[in-house]
């Protein structure tokens, strides 16, 4: 068992070796003079089963340009079988065509792994569950909300009279999760969406006065959508609010934004690298849990159990 991984979240990558006890691979993913990428492989992996770790967050393109030559250099080092753990998936927002004459981008994606070499597929939290339909052969789509659950009511005992809260019809499945792991009722808000990351909350379905507001959702991109349903949840009469979210995207003012809202705290995984550091935002991590997958399947043990 041999784990590889670019310049995305090195520093995950190492987390997670750290926790099966095997040291990274030895390579060198860098630039050319002109842009690009090279990847020097600098140990023989004849044979071995390579596990490859790359979120694809900002920048999406550099990071999947790497990750697509990685993977094709290994596969010609005669690796024996090559598992792409993809904390974050890049692009998974585009996976129908919500529009004439759109792209299925998740679609290309997924094509563009399985030509470079990846024969299996570990994420997590994947924004659209039938993306692993995309993929033809195995994909495990860990859920980070079991871990985020247990973080919280080790943390956050004091806090008392809770209400998970969906911000969109889309991730209500994943708010009652969480809410029955943390014993609490959940509220859903609708919402109108004008154009990509603008949103605008018109109505609450549900009891939150005098309640904590807890958003539930599987990303924070501009945090525009998120800004907005905390304004309303106020307005409409909660005490305070805070929000557990999977992925920190955190493109554009997404701090910005966070920091001069009425958000309590933000609660996220390490999926993808926190670029600027605020008292708001808790980092959770699921190094933990993606390592302990990555052990079950190179021991073809079962990864469904830690669904739960």
């Amino acid at each position: 068992m041999k784990i590889f991984t670019g310049n995305a979240n090195p520093e995950f990558a190492q987390k997670v070796a750290s926790h099966l006890d095997i040291p990274l691979g030895d390579c060198e993913v860098s630039r050319f003079a002109d842009g690009e990428v090279q990847v020097s492989i600098r140990e023989n992996v004849r044979g071995s089963d390579v596990f490859i770790i790359q979120s694809t967050s900002s920048p999406v393109n550099e990071n999947y340009m790497e990750l697509f030559i990685l993977m094709d250099a290994v596969k010609r080092a005669s690796a024996r079988e090559i598992t792409l753990v993809m904390p974050y998936y890049g692009y998974a927002r585009q996976d129908r065509k919500a529009e004439p004459r759109a792209p299925i981008s998740a679609r290309c994606i997924a094509d563009l792994c399985q030509v470079s070499g990846a024969k299996r597929l570990l994420v997590v939290d994947l924004h659209a569950p039938q993306i692993q339909g995309f993929f033809n052969g195995p994909v495990d789509n860990l859920f980070a909300f079991p871990v985020m659950a247990g973080a919280w009511l080790e943390k956050k005992k004091g806090v008392q009279n809770i209400v998970c809260v969906s911000p969109d019809t889309g991730a209500v499945e994943r708010t009652r999760s969480f809410a029955k792991r943390i014993k609490s009722p959940m509220a859903i808000i609708d919402k109108r969406r004008d154009r990509p990351n603008e949103a605008k909350a018109f109505h609450v379905i549900g009891d939150i006065k005098g309640k904590t507001a807890l958003i539930v959702d599987d990303m924070i991109d501009t945090a525009g959508t998120l800004c907005v349903a905390v304004d309303h949840l106020i307005k409409k009469g909660a005490r305070e609010v805070y929000a557990v979210v999977t992925h920190a995207v955190f493109s554009g003012p997404a701090m910005e934004r966070i920091e001069n809202s009425l958000l309590k705290e933000v609660w996220v995984t390490d999926t993808i690298p926190l670029k600027k550091k605020s008292e708001k935002i808790h980092c959770v991590s699921v190094a933990p849990l993606v390592a302990e997958a990555m052990k079950r399947i190179y021991s073809k043990g079962s990864v469904s159990a830690l669904f739960d």
